[in-house]
């Protein structure tokens, strides 16, 4: 079995603290302002977006006091979460002086422009290797490998409508790459004719792509996501990672809030993976196993009801799903997959 290194009881107790903060959103104004212009003897309220080296302009309306008002209500909002943010990022800090795992800049960036989006509240769910390396201050541990990717991952279930509050504008989540600044492009689907599901950003290996469940006959055609106006690659049994979804903080600034699936299904999940890659992904299948066996090595000791309720529900996932996953578990290490048999029965 891995040696896998606990974190301190105190670091633990401050992500807690950490994430119930990061629940309630707390908006900085940062790169945002109102500006009015006067035409024909009549003022006119504009909202101005600056990301990177791109300003955006947004029409508002005609000045009116309920324009105003809101206006006062936004920047009050400013300023009434000053102290929460200075919370937050004393907390960010501590953790890391503590020896959590911290979240990359370059990615950071990327996240913080989704979170203030409101791409998590709506349900987006970050998966694949960053989801493993939220798990690792979820769990309060120290991961000893397989945490660098260049890859976010997003998924979210076309299945079921995306509803937001009737003050919250539907998501573009294109729009909201493409202008941010950043140098993100589409790449182009294997089918030039489909839409593309994956954004990169110029010159750099980062990428972004949306994923959604595949139900039915196998299919690469992507999926419409319409509360995000985006299309998603469709990929086999990722509703089992969607159906038991959990909040987590990623450690970058003030803390950003994200959802991920519960770690048991994640690991089950993994070894199912592992088994569907091409021959030829040597590493990725390594890197599958491996996340996959660490994941089990800490819920084994700590929670093993979780492994119990993520078993359950991989039963019913389908004699394909089972076979595979028996067939991942075979590879991980022998003392921890015997310990996660004799828990799961």
């Amino acid at each position: 079995m891995a040696n896998i290194e606990r974190l301190p009881d105190i670091v633990t107790l401050q992500y807690s603290e950490l994430l119930q903060q990061c629940v309630h959103p707390a908006p900085d104004g940062a790169n945002v302002s109102f500006k009015s212009k006067k035409v024909a003897g009549k003022r006119y309220w504009y909202l101005y977006i600056s990301l990177g080296d791109r300003r955006s302009e947004h029409y508002l309306g005609e000045e009116t006091t309920a324009l105003l008002d809101k206006i006062d209500q936004e920047r009050g909002l400013w300023e009434s979460t000053v102290d929460d943010r200075k919370s937050r990022a004393r907390l960010v800090a501590m953790l890391l002086a503590g020896g959590a795992t911290k979240t990359p800049a370059y990615e950071g960036k990327v996240l913080a422009l989704l979170a203030k989006s409101g791409m998590f509240l709506a349900g987006g769910v970050v998966i694949g290797t960053l989801a493993f390396r939220a798990y690792a201050n979820m769990l309060g541990v120290n991961w000893h490998s397989d945490l660098q990717t260049r890859d976010i991952d997003l998924a979210s279930d076309y299945k079921y409508p995306i509803v937001f509050p009737r003050s919250k504008k539907p998501i573009n989540l294109s729009n909201i790459l493409l202008d941010s600044g950043m140098g993100f492009l589409e790449v182009p689907a294997l089918n030039r004719k489909s839409p593309s599901t994956t954004f990169k950003i110029r010159g750099q290996e980062l990428s972004v792509e949306l994923l959604t469940p595949m139900r039915g006959r196998d299919t690469a055609k992507p999926i419409e996501i319409t509360g995000l106006s985006a299309f998603a690659y469709p990929f086999r049994f990722l509703d089992y990672l969607l159906d038991d979804i959990q909040p987590a903080v990623l450690l970058y600034k003030y803390g950003i809030f994200i959802n991920v699936p519960a770690p048991a299904r994640f690991a089950f999940h993994k070894l199912v993976v592992s088994q569907r890659r091409r021959a030829g992904d040597v590493e990725k299948i390594k890197r599958d196993v491996s996340q996959a066996e660490q994941v089990f090595e800490v819920l084994v000791d700590e929670r093993p009801g979780d492994l119990i309720l993520a078993y359950e529900a991989a039963e019913k996932m389908g004699e394909k799903f089972n076979q595979q996953m028996t067939l991942g578990m075979e590879m991980i290490d022998a003392e921890v997959s015997r310990a996660v048999k004799q828990i799961i029965g």
